[in-house]
This record gives structure tokens, C-alpha cells and sequence, in this order.
């Protein structure tokens, strides 16, 4: 494993370019350096169609000189002197950015956790491609399935280095498995597709491909002679899988840069109850094995577990330290890190369970719509307007009776929120982890 990522070379580099920023007369800057390899592959009627390896090096130097800010990258570092001169003058000409600038010091990480963030499982091409040849299978066993859609499964193994000119430097390397397939059912104008997948941080977790190529054909097959709906007003149930979509609508509007360019309609409710009493939602930096788990964040700087949403209450915002100064805020440690800077986000979040099961929820409801697949990215963000095409399943006192398609459902987040019934079923497998919701009373508009 040290082999493929090598942390001493990475730490080299990014402190190698940050002296070099000081002498080019930078007044503050910070360097990431990134190297990765990953291996994937693809599979089709029971041959490799695809093996792809890729190798990557990278580093990204940002400087600061005032209030002005650039950043450069390169994929090799032969000169680090040239490259902090570029960035500097670049930086001389910039326009000023009042929010720009390093973390505080106060607020760096000083002691690393121990997290669980690397398998030292190393996967081969050979290991792969039998993986997913077993859930491609698995697939087309299921009675009803008419051809594969393909699968594939893939290793990544990831390493991050951070330093400062204020004297932060972290590391840490990390790696994810994962496996998916995608099954046809019917023929000709009559066919329907869908797919399982799963991802891990450790080779351990992931499900048996079996199991995920199972599942694939199952859910295509009962997706075959689909009815549309009349328009109508409905209780509406997302699955965990689609669920998550609604808690990426609630992070977009509470992070930090959307509600400072006020282009957030929740821009205006911190300390107000946006969901019913009783809804968590947590974001946990430090989840173990979690998709989105790290020791710091993209400014080097420390975080904690932040109820984001305590008895249905608002209580924060994501926030970076340029999001923060320009809100008036403490950062929280939800910087993440690109190219040129960064930007503020979540890490793993987890809109926590209920207590009913998803069949409890569908028996609860009586009659209405089970959404399995959503289309389109018909969200406003600035007032909360939601429209999505969707399909899946009617059920009818509490029985699922036929699969429908070609729906749209709309909205308003502002009132889907507060009408949100958390189920018991938490996929906690991703970055963000819900169960299935229960919404009532939405608008479907059909045939």
C-alpha cells in the first residue's frame, strides 16, 4: 500500500511549495497535494467489455497577498519556484475578496482522531471483473429479466496532503469499493431497466455481488407494464434510495455560501422549527467508515457533530471560513476543498429513522404513490419550488396494486419539510443516509 501512496513525497511537495510562496513574497497561502489510483470494471453478456487503471498527481497552491487570492495547480512539481512566482502575480492583479484568507489558527486541528478511512485490501483486474460477472448473473437469473444492462465493480484509494503557511500539516489516505449492475426486463417498446449498486470504505462491508445483481433484476422486472396516473392530489413515499434527493435540497439551502449570496429559501429561518418536532438531522465528520469521513476538513481546521436540524429546529448553517466571515459566524469545519479555493458542504449527513417501516409508512398513508426513480432537477433554490418527474409504485390500502411512470411531482420544499414522516429503513451506506419519507398531500400531475 505505501507503495501506491507515498504520504512522505506528498507532504514534501506541499511543504516545498508553500516556502516557496513565502519567498515569491506571498503574505499567506496553503498548498494541497492529491495523488490517487483507482481500477474499474465493466462487464456485458458475460465478457469484459472495459478494465480502466488510472494514476493521478496533483497539486494546487493558493496564495494570498492582501485581500487578493489565486491559486495555480500542475501535475508535476519540477520547479516549485516558478510555479509560486506565477501564483503570486497572478495574485498581485486579482480583485480584492474582503472574505479571502486563511483558516484562524486557533481554529486548526492540533491532534489527528484515529478513523477508520483505509482498507489495505488491493484489488487486481482478475478480482474485479469475477465480481461483476457474478452480479451480472445473479441478474439475469431472476425469471423476467431479458438481457443485462452491464455491471461493474471498482477500487480507489485516495491521498490528501494540507499545508499552511501558518503552520498546519495533515495527511491522510482513504479507499472505496463498489459494486453495481443494471437489468432489462420485457422486449422491444415494452422494456424497463434499474439497477443496485453498493459502496464501501472497506472491502468487508460491500454486499455480495450476488445479492446487488439480485436485487437489480427484481426491481426491473417489476417496473414492466407500468400505467400512468390521473392528476391528482396523493400521499407520496420515497424509498430510501430517492430520499436522499430530498436531504441534498435541505444541504444546499443551509449551506453557508447560498445563504450568503441569499440565494437560499431558508436564508431567513435559522432558530425557526422547518420540520415537525422530533426530526434529527445530524452531520458527522468522524462517522466510522463513513463515505465522507476525515480528520480535517479543506482549511486544515477542526469540526465536531452538528445537529444541523435538533427537534425539527434549524440550528446551522455548512460553513467555510470565507462563508463564515462574510455571514458574521464561526467556521464549523465544513470546508471542502477544489481547485481554487474552497466552498462549504456536509460531510456525512443523516436525516436519523423513525419508527415505522417503510410498509408501516405505505399502510399508514392507505393509498398513494411509492417513488422508486426521480427525473430531472426541478428545484428552485431561492424559493423552494420543487417539480421532479418520478416513477414507481400506486398502492392501495397499504398493498402496492400497479408500477406507474411518467409523473410529475410538485411542490414546495418549505411545506414538504414540515410534513416529512422519517422511516425506520436508514440506508446508512453514503455520505447522505436517510430512511424512506412520507409526504402527504402532494400535487401529481399524470395523463
Amino acid at each position: 500500500m505505501s507503495e501506491l501512496i507515498d504520504q512522505s513525497e506528498l507532504q514534501s511537495r506541499a511543504a516545498r511549495l508553500v516556502e516557496a510562496a513565502k519567498k515569491a513574497g506571498a503574505d499567506a497561502c496553503d498548498a494541497v497535494a492529491v495523488t490517487g489510483v483507482s481500477l474499474s470494471v465493466e462487464v456485458r453478456e458475460g465478457k469484459v467489455e472495459e478494465t480502466e487503471r488510472a494514476e493521478g498527481d496533483d497539486v494546487t497552491l493558493r496564495v494570498f497577498v492582501g485581500k487578493r487570492t489565486a491559486a495555480v495547480s500542475a501535475n508535476q512539481l519540477d520547479d516549485p519556484s516558478t510555479l509560486a512566482e506565477r501564483a503570486v502575480a497572478m495574485a498581485r492583479v486579482a480583485p480584492e475578496d474582503p472574505f479571502a484568507g486563511l483558516a484562524d489558527p486557533d481554529r486548526l486541528v492540533k491532534e489527528f482522531p484515529k478513523l477508520e478511512l483505509l482498507d489495505p485490501t488491493e484489488m487486481t483486474a482478475d478480482n474485479l471483473a469475477e465480481r461483476a460477472l457474478e452480479a451480472e448473473a445473479a441478474g439475469l437469473a431472476v425469471e423476467g429479466v431479458s438481457k443485462s444492462g452491464g455491471a461493474g465493480a471498482s477500487w480507489r484509494l485516495g491521498g490528501v496532503v494540507l499545508a499552511t503557511s501558518h503552520g498546519f500539516q495533515g495527511s491522510y489516505v482513504s479507499s472505496r469499493f463498489g459494486m453495481s449492475m443494471t437489468a432489462v426486463a420485457g422486449e422491444g417498446t415494452g422494456m424497463e431497466r434499474d439497477y443496485d449498486f453498493d459502496s464501501r470504505t472497506f472491502f468487508e462491508d460491500l454486499e455480495a455481488p450476488a445479492e446487488i445483481g439480485r436485487r437489480a433484476g427484481e426491481r426491473a422486472v417489476r417496473r414492466l407494464h407500468p400505467q400512468k396516473l390521473s392528476t391528482r392530489t396523493a400521499n407520496v413515499i420515497y424509498e430510501s434510495r430517492a430520499a436522499r434527493s430530498i436531504l441534498g435540497h435541505l444541504s444546499g439551502a443551509i449551506n453557508g455560501a447560498s445563504v450568503a449570496r441569499k440565494t437560499s429559501f431558508l436564508k431567513d429561518r435559522m432558530g425557526e422549527r422547518i420540520f415537525a418536532p422530533g426530526i434529527q438531522v445530524v452531520d458527522d465528520p468522524f462517522k466510522r467508515r463513513g463515505a465522507a469521513t476525515r480528520p480535517f476538513d479543506g482549511e486544515g481546521t477542526k469540526a465536531e457533530v452538528l445537529n444541523m436540524i435538533d427537534d425539527g429546529v434549524l440550528r446551522h448553517w455548512f460553513l467555510d471560513g470565507a462563508s463564515a466571515r462574510e455571514l458574521g459566524l464561526t467556521p464549523n469545519g465544513r470546508a471542502h476543498r477544489s481547485g481554487s479555493g474552497t466552498s462549504p458542504g456536509a460531510t456525512n449527513i443523516t436525516l436519523m429513522p423513525g419508527e415505522k417501516s417503510l410498509e408501516e409508512l405505505m399502510a399508514e398513508a392507505g393509498s398513494g404513490l411509492l417513488v422508486t426513480d426521480l427525473i430531472g432537477h426541478g428545484v428552485n433554490g431561492i424559493t423552494g419550488d420543487y417539480s421532479r418527474g418520478a416513477a414507481g409504485f400506486w398502492f392501495e390500502n397499504g398493498a402496492i396494486v400497479e408500477p406507474v411512470s411518467e409523473i410529475t411531482i410538485a411542490g414546495n420544499l418549505n411545506d414538504m419539510f414540515r410534513r416529512l414522516v422519517p422511516g425506520s429503513d436508514l440506508d446508512n451506506r453514503y455520505s447522505a443516509a436517510v430512511p424512506s419519507i412520507l409526504i402527504e398531500g402532494m400535487a401529481l400531475a399524470g395523463s
